[in-house]
């Protein structure tokens, strides 16, 4: 019996993906589970309009992340925070402060899981900074720290 997998089967089949199994093994387990559907006409085209849309959902994720990418790349961050006379900042900035500056200077949404830094700036000066984006686009940053 041919079915179609809803959800990722170990050892058997992945979800989308269409395998011939025997006709025990998916009625008592595969649809009992609700694992697998058997492959009709009407579940084959809507199978095919389900990977059209999730084929043009990723395009334009490509594309927003690739327009978010070349916006920040190269681009210059400027925070103010209150320092001491050496030139150590009185509260670090970290990811999260980082994007929230990104979204108000630049326009650009990030989320603190996508800003890598090596450890949090405690200091005044310029450092850099790697924005990570969905399918392996990445951003380099120039974050200038200066004293308010």
């Amino acid at each position: 019996m041919k079915v179609l997998f809803l959800k990722d089967v170990p050892g058997t089949g992945k979800r989308g993906e269409i395998k011939e199994v025997a006709d025990g093994y998916a009625q008592n387990f595969l649809f009992r589970q609700k694992l697998a559907r058997q492959v009709t006409q009407a579940v084959l085209k809507q199978e095919t309009e389900r990977q059209e849309k999730e084929i043009k959902k990723n395009s334009n994720e490509l594309k927003q992340s690739q327009k978010y990418a070349a916006r920040l790349d190269g681009s210059e961050l400027l925070i103010q925070e209150k320092a001491s006379d050496a030139g150590t900042l009185y509260q670090t900035v970290n990811a999260k402060k980082l994007a929230e500056e990104i979204k108000k200077q630049s326009g650009v949404t990030v989320t603190a899981d996508q800003i890598e830094i090596e450890k949090s700036i405690k200091e005044i000066g310029e450092h850099r900074v790697l924005v990570k984006f969905p399918q392996g686009l990445e951003a380099e940053v120039s974050v200038i720290v200066s004293e308010k």
